[in-house]
């Protein structure tokens, strides 16, 4: 039988012989994860910021959806019959940011206080250049958020663009650059 998601996460924690009952037929593997390790303490495990100081924090990420010329085209003109690309995706982009937790097991819930999400077309080159930037004050840096914005938002392009071109190809996501927190600055080095 199927179990809630919510069964398999407290299976995670303590309980590995729980989470070979609770797991679909699909987390084969699952049961063995969890057991991995357990004499030598947890396998998997949320990192402790509660001694850091909060800091100003802000990543931002990218990467490029290939969409070809048909698609390019019809974004170009607004004529996609889901409706406005862009403007959704870039929506989709900043609702992924706030739920990156529910997704990465193992990313604190952060307090972000800026999202940004811009889909640039690029007709020419039948792209739409996807570029994220999440910003928080707290103990943890928002690398994982951006990430998620920018794959999230390249995805909602794909889903609405699908019946036009389902070769649609996303490519080079990556962290543009960091601020803040114990490891300082990080800037991507320019594509050659």
């Amino acid at each position: 039988p199927r179990r809630s998601l919510k069964s398999l996460a407290l299976a995670c924690h303590g309980a590995p012989r729980l989470a070979a009952s609770f797991a679909p037929p699909h987390f084969a593997g699952f049961a063995t994860v969890a057991n991995r390790g357990a004499a030598d303490g947890p396998v998997a495990e949320m990192v402790d910021v509660s001694g850091k100081s909060a800091t100003r924090r802000v990543a931002r990420a990218g990467c490029t959806v290939e969409v070809g010329t048909e698609v390019a085209r019809q974004l170009a003109e607004g004529s996609v019959a889901k409706g406005d690309v862009l403007a959704v995706s870039e929506v989709a982009g900043i609702m992924a940011a706030k739920r990156t937790p529910d997704l990465l097991p193992l990313c604190h819930p952060l307090p972000i206080a800026r999202a940004l999400v811009s889909c640039r077309l690029n007709q020419a080159a039948c792209t739409v250049e996807v570029e994220a930037e999440v910003a928080c004050e707290g103990q943890t840096g928002v690398e994982m958020e951006s990430l998620t914005a920018a794959s999230v938002a390249a995805l909602c392009i794909y889903d609405m663009c699908k019946p036009v071109n389902k070769g649609i190809v996303i490519t080079n996501l990556r962290l543009l650059s960091k601020s803040g927190g114990k490891s300082g600055n990080y800037v991507a080095p320019s594509p050659k």
